[in-house]
């Protein structure tokens, strides 16, 4: 320990100009074991500092640092934990307790017993030594005087101390003086020796010199100390003669702070009392106004919201801690009560007639609205009422029970209201959209044959009476030929100059634009309800505040929320909740008329749903725009999946009518009914959905549609037997084709290429088919030729052959002269008008296609003649500028 203590004095406190007294071992009580020292340190320099410093032995190395010092002026507290047993815990109170474990109790007792010194010699302050045997402290205080606090000498605290810089360079000097200090130590300390005893001889003398000046000293001490016991009784009759004055100054200041006191007092209760008069005081014309004010003019409506802000702020008053024992003060807050109570049955009961006579005064109007389009206008009646939204706001905040009520009532007039509006316009769209008068005077002046087919017709599209685009009659029609189809429908159909598709044009155009106006119309209606109700009753719509929104009831049930009674304001969220259950009351009926709407609008004609997913798409992302919660989004989104539903059962009846098409087994075929339809399909869903927003739907459309086309046109021609396959296919496809390349149908694409693919293919297998071998003998005495060459006959070599020799050519070639040529060609022509049908007009170009494989296999000959019979002169009675001419008479003729 001695090591350590030599080690940390050089290092660490030499350093900082101190010196260590003591140091012990010690590790923190109920820790893990890491050893530290606890050092006592004083200073060199005056004035003296004496610290208790922690040194911790750094990770890095072998070497110690200074970690924390305390001011020995800062102890409390030293608990040695037990005076009796050997202990080695002990605890130092500074700014808070430090519990330390030392490596042994003599350690400890050996620093407890430095601290007690260094306190007494520097500090003499109260440390409080607690648990420390007395003995250990009695044995650090020398018999006779106190020497170790005292005395002068540091030696007594510490065995070992360091020589200071001053002292070391005296000695220095003196050994300098003194030659042979080092080499004989023992002459050097006699020379010391007898000059410390001339030095002693020297004090005596001066010590026996100056006792005469000790006795008059003493002589004058004992002087003073006379005059001050002259003092002091001169003292004690002066604080006699003031302890009556005294009494007299407590009596004084007593009453003084009586009087202050009461002061204080006075002005609290003034305070008091004008708090409670400024703040529930009344005036008396709120009162009257909250009596008996007017509820029907604008300045009683003023003047009532007026009186009850006032009244609701004397009730919120925020009472101190007292007040509410007051006799005044419950009296008050009574009067206060009755009074929002009687003003609230007087509002609640105005507001109710209100309500009552708006059904009356708006039922009265609806006449004028009967024959036309439009919804009545409700704003003079918003207008009116928002003048007591101020007052509803009141009535919220103070009595939710009867704000509630004049909620549910509202909703009750307003719906039976609203109810028969809506069935009356919509009962005026319905008429507008069946126009069943004007279309029955038209069909009236039909004659009976037309009637005939008027009713069959009805009987397919509904009682309207009208013809439409619908595919629905295709099911029971037998498909005819093309020319008495279009001959039939031009003279049912023509009247007042008006084709069939004219027709339709302009009732679906009607429709679409009946039906925008009836959205157009309940759109403002809704959304001005929907505003009136927030600013009204005092409802938030165009906030939301995450979290559980509280669980609303069926408004029919008499409560709004079963977590908000009387008095108690909703959250934002359950707000707008609340606002979206009042509009489904107040409007429960516009989605089952809108329904019913969408049902006959069906049923006049299935394309009209068309234009109903694109209105009603539309209007849905405006009012999702605006708020996709709100009462008009939700309705409109429901409306709108029905509309889809009947979107895609059109599409759906459309396929299954494909499919269950029957052709005449005596008539051509020509353009198939359900490719025209498409064509129809198409153009009309071009020109509906053009920049729509639900533009993918129609592409699906037109991809199921597409394919029931396809698939059901290669039906029909499998099953054709008056006209060839090839014919059919030919011709509708080169119609779809077509069709989509007018159209520029990006999504069919696809199947635009494949119809022109089949178009193609067919029109050449066809030609191939029909032309066949138009020069038969010689078509078969050249198939001969090829035979040979194809044995290993060489071509020059052929004409030796018996059966194929010049004179065999010559003599099948005389044969077929220009004129038989011409005349076979003609049949050939009358045969391809007979199958093809005037509508596609395709005729000249499979003539053309036939004219060139008829060339073609002309020069096939002509080349296998110059091959096979070289030199012989032999040629074709007929050239390739004859067939050309052969074929534009033939085409000119007919």
């Amino acid at each position: 320990m001695t090591a350590i203590k030599h080690a940390l004095q050089r290092d660490i406190f030499t350093p900082n100009d101190e010196r260590l007294l003591s140091i012990v071992n010690v590790c923190k009580a109920g820790k893990k074991k890491k050893n530290c020292f606890l050092c006592a340190t004083v200073t060199t320099e005056r004035p003296v500092q004496v610290k208790v410093v922690k040194v911790k032995k750094s990770d890095k190395g072998d070497f110690y640092k200074r970690q924390i010092a305390w001011a020995l002026r800062d102890l409390a507290v030293v608990d040695a934990k037990d005076a009796i047993k050997e202990n080695p815990e002990f605890d130092l109170h500074f700014e808070k307790i430090y519990k330390w474990v030392a490596s042994s109790t003599a350690e400890k007792n050996a620093f407890i017993s430095c601290i007690w010194k260094l306190n007494q010699r520097y500090l003499r302050k109260k440390i409080d030594f607690v648990n420390v045997s007395s003995q250990l402290l009695e044995e650090s205080v020398p018999s006779g005087e106190n020497q170790s606090v005292t005395g002068g000498d540091e030696e007594v605290v510490d065995e070992y101390q360091e020589l200071n810089a001053r002292e070391e360079q005296d000695i220095e000097i003196m050994m300098e003086g003194c030659e042979y200090a080092i080499s004989n130590a023992e002459a050097f300390a006699e020379k010391l020796s007898r000059e410390l005893q001339v030095l002693d001889g020297a004090n005596i003398q001066s010590i026996m010199a100056s006792e005469k000046q000790v006795n008059i000293l003493m002589k004058l001490l004992d002087e003073a100390l006379k005059e001050v016991d002259q003092i002091e009784l001169k003292l004690s009759s002066y604080e006699e003669m003031l302890q009556s004055v005294k009494e007299q100054m407590d009596q004084i200041s007593e009453s003084n702070h009586l009087i202050h006191l009461s002061n204080t007092n006075n002005v609290k209760l003034l305070s008091e009392i004008e708090f409670l008069v400024n703040h529930m005081d009344l005036a008396k014309g709120h009162i009257k106004a909250l009596q008996e004010g007017d509820l029907a003019s604008s300045r009683g409506i003023e003047a009532c919201t007026n009186a009850a802000d006032a009244l609701l702020q004397c009730m919120n008053v925020a009472l101190r801690p007292g007040h509410d024992m007051l006799l005044a003060v419950k009296q008050q807050q009574q009067r206060f009560s009755d009074l929002r109570e009687l003003f609230a049955r007087r509002l609640a009961s105005h507001l109710n007639n209100v309500f009552v006579q708006q059904g009356h005064d708006q039922s009265s109007t609806l006449a004028q609205h009967s024959v036309e389009l439009t919804l009545p206008n409700h704003h003079p009646f918003h207008r009116d009422l928002l003048r007591y939204a101020k007052l509803m706001e009141w009535l919220k905040s103070t009595d939710y029970g009867k704000y509630e009520g004049l909620t549910k009532n509202y909703m009750d007039y307003l719906s039976r209201l609203y109810e028969r509006e809506i069935k009356d316009f919509f009962e005026v769209a319905k008429i507008k959209m069946t126009g069943t008068t004007k279309e029955s005077k038209k069909f009236a002046t039909l004659p009976r044959k037309e009637s005939a087919v008027k009713q069959e017709t009805e009987s397919l599209h509904g009682s309207s009476g009208k013809l439409t685009g619908s595919t629905s009659s295709l099911n029971k029609l037998s498909v005819q030929s093309s020319g008495n189809r279009r001959s039939q429908s031009s003279s049912l159909l023509d009247m007042g100059n008006m084709s069939a598709s004219d027709l339709d044009v302009a009732d679906r155009t009607k429709f679409d634009k009946i039906f925008e106006q009836v959205l157009s119309e309940l759109e403002p209606l809704c959304l001005a309800e929907q505003d009136f109700i927030s600013k009204f009753f005092k409802l938030q719509q165009h906030q939301s505040i995450p979290g559980t929104m509280a669980e609303a009831e069926d408004l029919d049930g008499g409560t709004l929320s079963r977590q908000h009674n009387c008095g108690t304001p909703l959250p934002v969220s359950s707000e707008k909740d609340m606002i979206r259950q009042m509009m489904i009351k107040i409007f429960r009926c516009i989605e089952p008329e809108l329904n019913n709407l969408i049902a006959l609008g069906d049923k006049i004609d299935s394309f009209n749903s068309l234009y109903m997913l694109v209105k009603m798409s539309h209007h849905v992302w405006t009012a999702q725009n605006v708020d996709p919660a709100s009462f008009l989004s939700t309705t409109l989104g429901n409306v709108l999946v029905t509309v889809k539903r009947n979107f895609d059962k059109c599409i759906s009846n459309q396929i299954r009518q494909m499919e269950e098409v029957k052709i005449s087994k005596k008539s051509k075929v020509g353009i198939l009914p359900f490719v025209a339809e498409f064509e129809e399909f198409a153009g009309l869903a071009e020109s509906i959905f053009k920049n729509a927003e639900r533009r993918g739907d129609l592409d699906k459309a037109y991809t199921k549609l597409i394919r029931g086309v396809f698939v059901n046109v290669e039906k029909v021609a499998n099953e054709s037997q008056k006209t060839p396959r090839d014919v059919v296919m030919m011709e509708n496809f080169h119609h779809i084709f077509a069709t989509l390349s007018r159209l520029k149908i990006s999504c069919l694409e696809a199947e635009k290429k494949d119809a022109k693919q089949k178009y193609t293919d067919h029109l050449q297998s066809y030609v191939i088919y029909s032309l066949g071998q138009p020069l038969e003998k010689l078509n078969h005495f050249f198939d001969g030729v090829e035979a040979r060459v194809a044995q290993g006959i060489r071509e020059e070599e052929v004409s030796y052959q018996l059966a194929f020799n010049k004179q065999e050519l010559r003599k099948v070639i005389k044969e077929y002269p220009g004129k038989e040529v011409k005349k076979g060609l003609d049949n050939l022509y009358k045969k391809v008008d007979k199958h093809l049908c005037e509508e596609e007009n395709l005729l000249q170009v499979v003539w053309h296609s036939m004219q060139d494989e008829f060339i073609r296999q002309y020069k096939h000959f002509e080349g296998l003649i110059a091959r096979c019979y070289p030199g012989s002169g032999v040629t074709m009675e007929f050239t390739i500028q004859d067939i050309l001419d052969y074929c534009s008479s033939i085409a000119q003729s007919h």
